[in-house]
Formats: structure tokens, sequence, C-alpha cells
């Protein structure tokens, strides 16, 4: 591999590390998941640690992280009894069903404030209803995109 593409690498990981920070998780935990985009798996902990120069113990924390998120997965090697991550077959899927069950939370929020609230603050049961519209809109478009992504498999 040249140095360009090393560097590519490189900076894909970190990007994505980035990016996922930005979304409320961890940069480690988006620079695992760039590194399994990129090199598949599996991969062991201590690889993991080396190959992405951080602690075993933030490793744990992430790798169980993006599990239960469904990107990544666990998976053990015969004879070895180490714990090895892989990138999942169509995380994506996961990642956008997980959205969903967000998203369909935060509608019930605003559900529960719209019976809550008293019917004489018209003001914030308009913002309530456009923002259970909002969360009413995103639900189902995301859907159709997992509906879609299924049919295709």
């Amino acid at each position: 591999m040249t140095k360009s593409q090393e560097s590519a690498i490189s900076e894909f990981i970190e990007r994505l590390g980035m990016v996922t920070q930005a979304d409320g998780l961890s940069r480690i935990a988006g620079r695992i998941m760039g590194f399994l985009i990129i090199h598949g798996g599996p991969f062991s902990f201590s690889e993991l640690a080396q190959r992405l120069q951080v602690s075993r113990g933030s490793i744990s924390t992430n790798t169980r992280l993006l599990e239960t998120i469904g990107v990544i997965e666990r998976v053990s090697m015969p004879g070895d009894r180490q714990d090895y991550f892989q990138i999942r077959n169509k995380p994506y899927d996961e990642l956008l069903r997980g959205s969903v069950l967000r998203l369909r939370k935060a509608r019930e929020v605003v559900l529960t404030a719209e019976k809550d609230i008293p019917d004489t603050l018209d003001a914030a049961h308009q913002r309530l209803r456009e923002l259970r519209e909002f969360y009413e809109m995103l639900i189902v478009n995301t859907e159709a995109i997992v509906h879609k992504e299924s049919a295709q498999s």
C-alpha cells in the first residue's frame, strides 16, 4: 500500500470519528467503526488498541456501544479465548432501525406533553403539534428507507 493510500485510510478513520462525535457518540467509537469499515475484521481488543493507539478500556467501552447499536459484532476464533470484532453485514440497516426507535420515543414524549400541558397554552400546543408532525415525517421517511433496503436484500 502506498503512503498516500495509507494517509487516505487514516484520514477517513479520523474524520469518521469526528462525525460520530458530532452525532453524540464518542470519537473512538467512530474511529473503531471507520477502521472496521476499511479492514473488515475480525480484530482482537489488543489489535484494535494497537492499531488505533487507544487504551484497551476505551476499546472495550466503545465496542460494546457499537455492538449495541448493531454496527459491529463480537466473534470468536476456534481455540482462542479472546474476543474479536468485525463489521456486521448490512450494519447501516441496524442504524436506521435504531433511529426509528429513537424517533418513536421522541414522538411519544411530545404526545404526552400535548395531553398534559394545559389547553390554555395555545402557542405551546402549536409548537408541540409542529414537533410531533416533524417526528412523524421522519419516522415515515426513515421506515421507507429501511423497507427499501430490506427489499433489496
